[in-house]
């Protein structure tokens, strides 16, 4: 089997998983806001479109990956760097702009006091100080 081939055949595989990550990320984020909404816990809405949008992200990354791959495995013509670069610039877009929603705030920008960290979403409430020590 040729390289180019081999290589091209790696792309394909990769472009199957984002495309699995991202139905996965959608079943899961979807599972997830039924249950919490069943439960009664936390926030549903902000988190399912927290972890939506991070399925989608991963989901991106891979895709752009493999379109790289497959044409870096070909011999590159003007034609199909040109399109390859108009695939990343978009898909990176996307990527910016899943970014930015999920965070809500630049990725350079500094966490603004008050954000809701995916731990600190995630992590259960920590109990009330006592005032002191206990009494047996």
């Amino acid at each position: 089997m040729e390289f180019g081939t081999v290589i091209t055949r790696v792309g394909e595989v990769i472009d199957i998983i984002g495309v699995v990550a991202i139905v996965v990320g959608v079943l899961y984020a979807l599972t997830d806001a039924a249950v919490r909404r069943l439960r009664r816990t936390g926030p549903v809405y902000a988190r399912f479109r927290r972890v939506l949008g991070r399925g989608i992200l991963i989901g991106l990354e891979l895709l752009v990956a493999a379109d790289i791959i497959r044409t870096v495995a070909v011999t590159p013509t003007m034609e199909s760097v040109a399109v390859l670069g108009l695939i990343v610039l978009i898909r990176t877009f996307l990527s910016w702009s899943l970014e930015v929603e999920i965070a809500g705030r630049w990725p350079w920008q500094k966490a603004r006091l008050g954000t809701i960290d995916d731990e600190v979403a995630d992590a259960p409430a920590a109990p009330a100080p006592t005032g002191g020590a206990e009494r047996a």
